[in-house]
């Protein structure tokens, strides 16, 4: 069963645990997909099967959306919420302050990859190097931040952003970053994925209802790479 899957990924599941839910679902020994998520994130899996499987270089550049939430006067060792708080300070920032440090970060910058991360280094993932308590030294890498706007706060005090960005970026490390300009520490409180290349999460399904009928939600490969690479 050849082609692509679009997964509203749930909270608590790793991207391979989609993927590996997915094998036995479909009967598929081949799946994958074309960008991670976190955990603790929701929204657009871009999964690929059987064949498939072999076209997650098409969407190698792809740029990604995301709706996440800002929760400022708290720092963590993930800088998300679900980490050990290592620092917190009270504020009060208005919206035209914290819009002031966003412009900063627009465009091209430069991103500190964060120690929990599964990206390799000497052949250990940094999360695991992170989990032991430890931290090396990791090479800014540039990143493209397309978008970049503040929209409502919510009644736990966070704010919303909207951010589309280059592949490789780190929502977590962003919000890191705004904290860092406006002087008080900040750290991502949710995050969903909303678009991924040309596929947008109004598209996207539930395992629950891939799993009724599977066959229904497989769409076609040229979707993705185009009718001459799909001939490949």
């Amino acid at each position: 069963m050849d082609g692509i899957l679009l997964v509203d990924k749930p909270a608590e599941w790793t991207s391979m645990d989609v993927c590996a839910h997915l094998r036995g679902v479909l009967h598929e020994k081949h799946i994958g997909h074309t960008g991670t998520l976190d955990p603790n994130a929701t929204g657009l899996l871009v999964v690929l099967t059987g064949k498939g499987t072999k076209a997650a270089k098409y969407a190698e550049n792809d740029k990604k959306e995301y709706h996440a939430r800002l929760r400022l006067g708290v720092r963590t060792d993930t800088q998300d919420i679900w980490g050990n708080v290592i620092a917190q300070t009270e504020q009060t920032l208005t919206a035209s302050e914290i819009e002031t440090a966003l412009e900063g970060l627009r465009g091209n910058i430069m991103q500190t990859p964060p120690m929990y991360s599964a990206i390799k280094i000497r052949g250990k993932k940094l999360y695991e190097i992170a989990r032991r308590g430890g931290e090396v030294h990791r090479d800014p890498r540039p990143v493209t931040i397309y978008r970049l706007e503040l929209t409502e706060k919510d009644e736990n005090g966070d704010w919303g952003l909207i951010i589309e960005c280059s592949k490789g970026t780190y929502i977590r490390t962003l919000c890191d970053s705004i904290g860092d300009a406006l002087g008080c520490g900040g750290c991502m409180s949710a995050l969903r994925r909303t678009r991924a290349g040309a596929f947008h999460i109004s598209q996207a399904h539930t395992l629950e209802e891939i799993r009724e009928a599977p066959e229904e939600y497989i769409l076609p490969l040229t979707l993705l790479t185009g009718e001459a690479a799909s001939r490949e």
